[in-house]
């Protein structure tokens, strides 16, 4: 019975199927979101529960470790792949291998973030759970043998409902793949995208209820405060820059320390630190963050340590920028040290935090007076333009979250001066930046600028051994011995492509001396699949080889006379060479 659904499912129409497995990605995408959501929940209580400590303090400093040295061994000794950075993950298995994603990415991910956010770890929960979206996708598009295409859509749906399963933001999702996945969108690929993630928003709403994720209480917009609201985007953009350089920086530093145990310790004991004198590090911060939208700034503080000093007025604004700053060292610290997340948590608690603190210094200094809970809410926008260069993504996805789309014009204001200002600095997101740095990006502008660089003349291959038509087999065979390719253009005697013949077209006759004056190459040549001419632009090309499934294809010039074969193999090895050139500019 089950083999017959299959077998159905796999005759369906291309857009058919697509659109019936995004449904599929989708509610295992929601799934898992709410799964990971519980997960992380779960190992919160029972440390809460069930760990005694001395000191809230002493908790704050050994357990994060603890979760990391968890997550540490679970991934060296059961997953045994590098799990981290999931964004990054999906954009080199796009570029690099074919959107193809190893099936343990499918739980793996979900197991190691949780207990690195469980116990504290200064880290998000959306990267790994993009990862394993992307990992659901990828998978069940090469169960079904599906072209790179068909699994390319399939992984960004699965990403785009991972989005929308964590955070109840359908929209925000696909916009997701558009600008940070870069996915060539066309008609038909937005409605499967659109149904994974409203779907995976459904499946969501229905298990972990309908509210939005951070409940916030806004008040009106005002006109007189756009300047404020233009400076905090400009501010964004250069915290923006700063995030990006510094965590791949302490990343980069830290992991030169080769021994693992050794790197888990140091950095164990920095977050430790680190958390216990300022405890909004810990987890994922959404509980300050959340705090702060709602002007409950003493909540979100949350440490004793402090005493009288922290009555002061300006306490509270210099505590926020000192957690502002250290958000990124923590961050780092926990990836590096063998915990598994993500940036994009990271992003929104310290665009919110930023944007507060701008609003108090303001309201503080007498400037102006200033509503704290809108541009804390604004600034998570702002952050998340400049860090994921993706300003459409960023403005949706905080209205969603918060249900603040009456500050819709601030968001855009705020974001899009964050994306401006960082763009001039910074042509890469923190995604796309290590990538980049090996030469390894594979994304919709980079794409279009390579194939636009490449020139067919400058990769044809002419060291195939041409045969005329009217030669017999032993002709034909004494060529074969000559060259060192298994292709052999057939060409007149003006120079034409009249066909080609393969090694696979005369093994079986090969060896057979009888029929070596009785049979000419007219008689095997069969016609090319299609044709290239000189001056035909790459992405031309490429279309070509796609539709006729060839790995070779001869190019013409304008006489239409042979001048040799193209091959997939030289065109990405001439991209990869042209993008290496294009990426370390």
């Amino acid at each position: 019975m089950l083999q017959k659904i299959w077998t159905k499912i796999k005759n369906l129409p291309e857009p058919t199927l697509l659109l019936v497995l995004s449904l599929v990605i989708g509610l295992f995408s929601g799934l898992a979101a709410v799964m990971l959501k519980l997960f992380i929940q779960f190992i919160k209580d029972l440390l809460t529960t069930h760990v005694s400590l001395p000191a809230e303090s002493l908790a704050y400093f050994l357990l994060p470790g603890l979760g990391m040295l968890l997550t540490l061994l679970f991934v060296k000794y059961f997953v045994k792949d590098n799990i981290s950075h999931g964004v990054t993950r999906v954009l080199e298995s796009i570029s690099c291998n074919k959107s193809l994603i190893k099936g343990h990415n499918c739980y793996t991910s979900i197991i190691s973030s949780a207990m690195t956010i469980g116990f504290g770890g200064s880290v998000g929960a959306e990267a790994p759970i993009v990862y394993t979206g992307a990992a659901i996708g990828s998978n069940v598009g090469r169960k079904l043998g599906m072209n790179y295409r068909s699994v390319t859509l399939l992984v960004c749906c699965g990403a785009a409902a991972a989005i929308a399963g964590i955070f109840k933001a359908p929209l925000a999702g696909v916009l997701f793949c558009f600008e940070i996945l870069l996915f060539n969108l066309t008609l038909g690929s937005i409605i499967p995208l659109l149904t994974a993630s409203i779907t995976a928003t459904a499946v969501s709403s229905l298990i972990m209820g309908g509210d939005v994720s951070f409940a916030s209480s806004p008040v009106p917009f005002l006109l007189a405060n756009i300047p404020y609201y233009l400076v905090l985007g400009v501010t964004c953009g250069f915290v923006s820059l700063f995030f990006t350089r510094m965590t791949l920086f302490l990343e980069g530093r830290i992991q030169r320390i080769k021994n693992e145990y050794s790197r888990w310790a140091l950095s164990a004991v920095a977050l430790g630190l680190l958390i216990m004198l300022f405890p909004p590090l810990y987890g994922e911060g959404y509980g300050s963050l959340t705090a702060l939208l709602n002007n409950n700034v003493e909540g979100a503080v949350d440490s004793l340590i402090y005493g009288a000093l922290s009555n002061s007025f300006w306490f509270i604004p210099v505590f926020f920028t000192f957690v502002l700053l250290l958000k990124v060292v923590a961050m780092s610290f926990t990836n590096a040290g063998g915990g598994v997340g993500g940036t994009f948590g990271p992003t929104l608690f310290m665009g919110g935090v930023l944007g507060f603190v701008l609003a108090r210094v303001l309201n503080l200094s007498g400037i102006s007076v200033l509503p704290e809970s809108n541009f804390a809410l604004v600034g998570m926008a702002g952050l998340m333009a400049g860090v994921m260069q993706a300003p459409l993504t960023a403005i949706f996805l905080i209205a969603e979250l918060t249900g603040g789309y009456q500050l819709l014009m601030p968001l855009i204001i705020t974001a899009v001066c964050s994306f401006v200002t960082v763009r001039n600095f910074e042509p890469y997101s923190i995604y796309t930046k290590r990538l980049a740095k090996e030469g390894k990006l594979l994304t919709h502008d980079s794409d279009q600028a390579v194939l636009t660089l490449l020139k067919t003349s400058e990769i044809i291959e002419n060291n195939f051994l041409p045969i005329s038509p009217h030669s017999c087999l032993e002709d034909l065979i004494q060529v074969v011995e000559e060259s060192k390719r298994n292709l052999f253009p057939v060409i007149d005697e003006e120079g034409r492509l009249q066909g080609m013949v393969t090694l696979d077209d005369i093994r079986p006759i090969m060896f057979r001396k009888e029929l070596y004056h009785s049979v000419y190459v007219y008689e095997l040549m069969h016609r090319p699949l299609d044709y290239v001419f000189v001056d035909e632009r790459m992405e031309s090309v490429m279309h070509k080889f796609e539709r006729s499934g060839a790995w070779n294809l001869p190019v013409l010039d304008n006489e239409s006379k042979y001048l040799g074969f193209v091959s997939k193999s030289r065109i990405f090895s001439a991209y990869r060479e042209q993008l290496s050139q294009v990426s370390h500019e």
